[in-house]
């Protein structure tokens, strides 16, 4: 055991009897359960969140797979460390098999180029790829590998998953069997929570506290809830204001004012300002909503969300995050109607699609006289000269008439 190496990276699994968590596709009555016992991994993508498992899963194939096994991170990797597995996996003297398992953490860091380099030997079988990746493959990994691959997404571990792992970790010789810790099951199970679902930021919460609290009298490192709170700092927030996080929780934000859910808006909006998102950006999102699904149920909705952007261009972030608020909650307790959302969207279809006709000759502009003799504005009935200030009189080409854009 080196203890030099980070407490997540020695406590990994090594079987898949010791892997903890994301049973929606290891357990063991799944297909990635069975392949892997059998050896009969095709090449896979695993997404997900920091901490969740894609690297722990990867040394586990590692330790069950009679194919030479390479790792690759694609950081620092290029063309020539992927030309080179592959001419070691065709030499038979080194690799009788003619297959080796190829894993590459963050494979959405590769470009075009070096995923292009992967793809015929991926096809052919001679490389069985396993990816890992924090962003969403299907918009960051060339199609083609996407095609050849089975995509599996890894969820954040659960709190119950965390604490097996946590509880685990004390006793274990290669974890932290050697020191006498003796910690109470709430507040371990506090740690969990507040990893939220990033097992890693546990592990090293864990072992900080361990190794800068000193030993108690009685022989033991006493690990109280204070210790383990000045440990981790705070909890650990899942978003990635430049990743998939950030357009997953912006499309939660909106659904939920749409909606009509002020706490889910709220809520959203938090976590939204909590990874760094751009106030002015979240006041966008609000004043096109306010448009877009209150519109004509509360026009001045979009009154108090324009004003709200513009104070906030002026005033910035901290207070920033109040007037956001008041924004949200008023776009999400308004009446709702998207008519002049439907309307636009109509009429924008039939004028770039159908022949509409010509503008009637009584509501063209006539600036100059001689229009006039030509038929311009002639005709016109102005309005505020009738009853009530309207007269009935067509305003739609000929081509047009009847059709309806706005439905109250």
């Amino acid at each position: 055991m080196n203890q030099n190496e980070p407490l997540a990276y020695r406590v990994r699994p090594k079987t898949l009897d010791e892997y903890v968590g994301q049973e929606h596709v290891l357990g063991k009555d799944k297909i990635l359960y069975r392949t892997i016992k059998a050896d009969r991994l095709s090449s896979i993508i695993l997404f997900g969140p920091p901490g969740c498992g894609k690297t722990s899963l990867a040394r586990v194939i590692s330790e069950t797979t009679k194919y030479k096994f390479y790792k690759i991170n694609a950081v620092t990797a290029g063309v020539s460390d992927i030309k080179k597995v592959i001419e070691e996996t065709k030499n038979f003297m080194l690799n009788p098999t003619g297959k080796s398992i190829l894993f590459i953490d963050e494979i959405h860091r590769f470009n075009k180029l070096q995923q292009d380099a992967l793809l015929p030997f991926v096809e052919n079988g001679t490389i069985i790829l396993i990816g890992a990746t924090t962003e969403n493959p299907y918009f960051e990994v060339n199609k083609a590998l996407i095609s050849r691959s089975m995509v599996i997404k890894l969820n954040p571990l659960t709190e119950e998953d965390i604490y097996e792992i946590l509880k685990n970790a004390i006793t274990r010789k290669d974890g932290l069997g050697e020191y006498q810790i003796k910690i109470e099951d709430d507040t371990l199970k506090k740690l969990a929570t507040i990893a939220n679902g990033d097992v890693r930021t546990a592990l090293n919460g864990l072992e900080i506290a361990t190794l800068t609290t000193a030993m108690s009298e009685d022989g033991y490192i006493h690990l109280t809830d204070e210790i383990i709170k000045n440990s981790v700092q705070s909890r650990k927030a899942i978003f990635d204001k430049n990743g998939e996080e950030h357009y997953d929780n912006i499309s939660a934000f909106i659904k939920s004012m749409r909606g009509s859910d002020p706490d889910a808006a709220v809520f959203y909006l938090a976590r939204a300002l909590n990874g760094g998102e751009d106030p002015m950006f979240l006041a966008r999102r609000i004043t096109i909503c306010a448009s877009e699904d209150v519109g004509m149920a509360n026009p001045n909705a979009l009154v108090v969300a324009n004003s709200a952007m513009q104070a906030i261009h002026m005033i910035g972030m901290p207070e920033a995050r109040i007037l956001l608020s008041e924004a949200a909650i008023y776009v999400a307790t308004s009446p709702k109607s998207n008519a002049a959302y439907m309307a636009i969207n109509k009429a924008l279809e039939d004028v770039q699609t159908k022949d509409t006709g010509e503008i009637p000759m009584h509501i063209r502009n006539a600036p100059i006289e001689k229009m006039k003799e030509l038929g311009y504005s002639e005709g016109y009935k102005y309005p505020h000269n009738y009853p009530g200030h309207y007269v009935e009189q067509q305003y739609l080409p000929d081509k047009m008439l009847g059709t309806k854009y706005y439905e109250e």
